[in-house]
This record gives C-alpha cells, sequence and structure tokens, in this order.
C-alpha cells in the first residue's frame, strides 16, 4: 500500500489513479490529519508526501515519521513544487529516501517509486528487516531495539526471524514448529507460545510487535 498525501485534488487523484493501474494499492490524503489517522491503523509501504499542505505541511510530517520508532525507517518520497535546491537538500536532509519537483510526468513517477521499493527489497534480501525500533540482520545474527543489542538464544532468534521475515502473515503454531524446530506433532505447540513470552520479555517495548491471533496463532505487526 503507497500513501499520498498531497492537498490538490487533481493531482492526488491522477497520481492515486497512475499507481494503481500500474498494480499498486494507493491512497490518498489532503491533510495531515487524516494521513495520520489511517496511518495508525496500517503502515504502508511508502509514503509520497507534499511540502505545502494545510495546517502541517510535509516536512513536519516527515520530521514526526523519522521520530517515531514505528515509522523511522518507513519509505518516504517528497513530491512539491518547490523545486529548489536549498528545499531539496532540506528534504533529503531531514530523512526522505527522494524528492520529485512538480510537475512531474507519471511514467518517471512510477519508474522512482519502483527503484525506491527496490531499494527497500534489496535490503530484505540482504537478510535485514526493521519494524518499527526492532532490527534484525539474519546473516550478522543480530537484534537491536532502539539501536540496542539484544541477546537472544538460537530458537529465540530463529522464531523472531521467521515471524519478521513474514510481516503481517498469520502463522500457526504448527507452522512455527515446522519451520523453527522442524518438529510437528500434538502437544508440543505449548513449545511456541513458551519462546514467544520469553522473546516478548527480551525485547521490551518492542514485544507488542509480537501479536497473538486468538485460535490462529502469531504474526509480526506494527498494527
Amino acid at each position: 500500500m503507497i500513501y499520498l498525501v498531497e492537498d490538490d485534488a487533481n493531482i492526488r487523484e491522477l497520481v492515486i489513479y497512475t499507481l494503481q493501474n500500474t498494480g499498486f494499492e494507493a491512497m490518498g490524503f489532503a491533510n495531515g490529519t487524516d494521513f495520520w489517522q489511517v496511518l495508525r491503523e496500517k503502515r504502508p509501504c511508502l509514503v509520497i508526501l507534499d511540502i505545502m499542505l494545510p495546517g502541517e505541511d510535509g516536512l513536519a510530517i516527515l520530521k514526526r515519521l523519522r521520530a517515531q520508532p514505528s515509522t523511522t525507517k518507513l519509505p518516504v518520497m517528497m513530491m512539491t513544487a518547490k523545486g529548489s535546491e536549498y528545499e531539496k537538500v532540506l528534504g533529503l536532509d531531514m530523512g526522505a529516501d527522494d524528492y520529485l519537483a512538480k510537475p512531474v510526468g507519471m511514467m518517471e513517477l512510477i519508474a522512482r517509486v519502483k527503484s525506491l521499493l527496490r531499494r527497500v527489497e534489496t535490503a530484505h534480501d540482504k537478510g535485514e528487516y526493521t519494524i518499527g525500533a526492532l532490527f534484525l540482520s539474519v546473516p550478522r545474527r543480530l537484534v537491536t531495539v532502539n539501536d540496542t543489542p539484544v541477546a537472544l538464544t538460537l530458537k529465540e532468534f530463529e522464531l523472531l526471524a521467521y515471524l519478521v521475515k513474514n510481516e503481517g502473515i498469520v502463522l500457526s503454531r504448527d507452522q512455527i514448529l515446522s519451520a523453527v524446530w522442524d518438529f510437528d506433532f500434538e502437544g508440543e505447540t505449548r513449545t511456541v507460545d513458551t519462546h514467544v513470552l520469553t522473546l516478548r520479555n527480551k525485547l521490551g517495548e518492542c514485544g507488542e510487535l509480537i501479536r497473538t491471533v486468538r485460535g490462529v496463532g502469531y504474526k509480526a505487526a506494527v498494527s
């Protein structure tokens, strides 16, 4: 899902139409208030921000996104009529991942969106994942919360990695047993519950990222 915050209705509708017809799910917002309300319910894979917005402007929204653990690594593209070098540098210095000056062609926009999402996917291909304030690196066998390392046992790490790699997907206890412990028989699903409980305690504020889905299993998700 891609979120666009743009107060010009014509531009907003054109960009959303183009994204959807290119195979992306997309939603548009005319202001920051509506954007924040939906963001609390569902996190997108990319945010496209205009700078000149009523109320809270795009740079203020970007600053808040980078300040919150759950969105600090969320890809953000600035798209604005302010095309001066100063505005571009300011946006990038504040944490924007890309910057497009209006007027922008829709073909270029789609190309830049795909390029940015590929860069994010490349990080995942390297075995590195970020969910909120939680960072996990498979090759380095490293887990941090707010940049502070967290010591995990081998099975705790493998369990967390399996959940994080499948972010947003509900995984049954049997699936987890098969993937992490490589066995599957009745009466042992409590092993998963025990390790999840320990993981939550060790992850501190990020423990809530491991969510229980009643009657099914668990998933890793911000919301």
